[in-house]
């Protein structure tokens, strides 16, 4: 058996952040100023596909009320209405989601919250 190259000593490396959670998962946060890829959150994408594709199945006439739509998904009216809500979004931050450059503090729960129905206030309410 032959000894290879020695090993060389230790080396620590501190690389700051912390782990947020979003969607339902767990995701690294890097320091302010860190170059990081925006990155979509799947589970806003689904939501506001979600809600698109409601709107349009109401406005055509195939389903006469919310609580008919939402036993034919087998979801609650309720839930409906707040996924439904998505479509008054702005159309920025409406692109900022897909694009994935919402923010960290721009999670389903809080888009799912009530909030100002102007695109002004809306920009504001969700720091963008």
């Amino acid at each position: 058996m032959t000894r290879g190259a020695p090993i060389p000593e230790t080396m620590t490396l501190h690389v700051p952040f912390r782990i947020v959670k979003r969607g339902g998962r767990k995701e690294m946060q890097l320091p302010e100023g860190a170059a990081h890829s925006p990155r979509t959150d799947n589970t806003l994408v689904k939501a506001l596909a979600r809600a698109f594709r409601w709107k349009r199945m109401l406005e055509s006439g195939e389903f006469a009320t919310i609580a008919e739509l939402a036993e034919r998904e087998g979801i609650a009216p309720s839930y409906m209405t707040r996924v439904l809500r998505l479509t008054l979004l702005a159309p920025d931050i409406v692109e900022a989601i897909l694009d994935g450059k919402q923010g960290p503090e721009v999670t389903l729960a809080q888009v799912l919250e009530p909030f100002p129905l102007t695109w002004q206030h809306q920009a504001l309410h969700f720091s963008l």
